[in-house]
């Protein structure tokens, strides 16, 4: 059975973040630095900026200037970010099959059993995430780089 997860997008949009911080004072952040930190091609780094620029969450100053961040790390949230990065298909967290069978008794209700379940799992998500900003991220980033015995 094919593995259903939140893409990684997300994930790498907030290790941008955490790589902004922690290096912006000693190099300039072009996508071609963070795509070597988070092993992944440039291109998919550049997309993800593009995103987070629209959405106002950094800035990316052509030629000289690199990306930085564009308001404080304690007013973006895990949702704003999720959102910026266009994770899901039309907002929507669960993608259902479109045409269950009509004739099937299950695929004739299966919507009427789920819907409202799946809405109350993705709100409950989408709260949390409401509650973890950036600058807890750094935080702990901080810490471990203090604490990582490889520096």
């Amino acid at each position: 059975m094919a593995n259903l997860q939140i893409s990684s997008r997300f994930t790498m949009a907030i290790h941008i973040f955490a790589c902004i911080d922690t290096f912006e004072k000693d190099h300039k952040i072009t996508s071609e630095f963070l795509a070597e930190s988070g092993n992944v091609n440039p291109v998919i780094i550049r997309r993800l900026l593009g995103q987070l620029k629209a959405a106002g969450l950094i800035e990316v100053k052509r030629g000289s200037g690199g990306a930085s961040i564009a308001k404080p790390l304690e007013n973006i949230t895990f949702l704003d970010v999720y959102r910026a990065v266009d994770c899901v298909e039309n907002g929507e967290l669960f993608h259902f099959h479109e045409n269950p069978n009509r004739k099937c008794p299950v695929g004739r209700n299966i919507h009427r059993v789920l819907d409202e379940k799946l809405r109350r799992v993705q709100e409950a998500m989408e709260r949390e995430m409401e509650q973890i900003t950036l600058a807890d991220v750094i935080r702990d980033t901080r810490e471990c780089i203090q604490s990582d015995p490889a520096n």
